[in-house]
């Protein structure tokens, strides 16, 4: 394997030599506990740019070092952006602690800017009703991505990993590998069953052990199925973007509407913390009114 197909290891020829084997020690640190590759990648491209710029040994680094460049980078920034690159810089720094590489903490908790909890953004029943109607023009592999996104609540991720063999038709239950590598079990529709079914007859046992594969027969990745949910929402004629978290959010407040408790809701999409399933029931009232009314009668 090529140093450029390590994901866990910076090359950046612009960060000091020292610096860089600290920062590729932390990285294999994120690999070994099992942390996804998008985060392990996220993260090393944000400490890349923070020690490219702020070239200052680890060793001689101070707080008043980090917030000089904080300051510099912030103009014209998101609070959602500086808090994400305070979240890395201080996950970094706890671990330069734990391997006594420094002595005192450098990041500071006041830093951090406050950020109101937005809610989920997820399809009213609307719009939910447009983007099925719309997803029958769709081909047989696409229905049956729509359709699992929108009856199981899962990651697309997590749905780009799925095999035909993680897949039980019958019991309308599917095997996947959440975050953390942890394995679940969740459930989706009849209709999804039965697009999954006449999909999957339709491969020709073709020797992939992928569920969804892409155009050249390779197995469909992630952006893949983010390229098909946004264009579908543009054929929906929604007035925001739809992305497969979207659909994610969807299913939470639709089993919500249903009467799902937290707890169940949780298990389903694989959250560890409870208080990250809380937020769906703080979705206006009116809306889960109507919505339940117009599932349950």
């Amino acid at each position: 394997m090529n140093t450029s197909q390590k994901y866990w290891q910076s090359t950046n020829e612009a960060i000091p030599v020292q610096t860089k084997t600290i920062l590729n020690e932390y990285l294999l640190s994120l690999k070994l506990a099992n942390k996804a590759e998008v985060t392990v990648t996220k993260y090393r491209s944000i400490l890349e740019r923070f020690f490219s710029e702020c070239t200052i040994s680890i060793e001689e680094l101070t707080s008043d070092d980090v917030l000089k460049w904080l300051n510099k980078f912030s103009q014209g920034k998101k609070p959602k952006t500086v808090d994400l690159f305070l979240s890395v810089l201080s996950s970094f720094f706890k671990f330069c602690l734990a391997e006594e590489y420094k002595e005192h903490m450098v990041i500071k908790k006041r830093w951090r800017p406050n950020i109101p909890q937005s809610l989920p953004r997820y399809l009213n029943e609307q719009e939910y009703a447009s983007v099925k109607l719309v997803s029958e023009s769709l081909s047989l592999r696409d229905r049956a991505i729509v359709l699992f996104l929108f009856s199981s609540g899962c990651r697309r991720s997590e749905l780009a990993n799925l095999s035909i063999e993680d897949i039980d038709l019958d019991r309308r239950t599917a095997r996947v590998i959440g975050k953390g590598k942890k394995i679940r079990h969740i459930h989706f529709s009849l209709d999804c069953a039965l697009l999954l079914k006449e999909y999957i007859q339709s491969r020709q046992d073709d020797g992939i052990e992928s569920l969804f594969v892409g155009r050249f027969g390779k197995p469909l990745k992630g952006q893949g199925i983010y390229h098909i949910i946004k264009k579908l929402g543009k054929k929906a004629e929604l007035n925001h973007s739809l992305h497969p978290h979207s659909c994610r959010h969807t299913f939470a407040t639709n089993m919500l509407a249903r009467g799902a408790d937290l707890e169940f809701i949780a298990d389903e999409m694989g959250h560890a913390n409870l208080n990250t399933t809380r937020v769906y029931a703080r979705i206006p009232t009116e809306d889960m009114i109507i919505a339940y009314q117009n599932r349950m009668g």
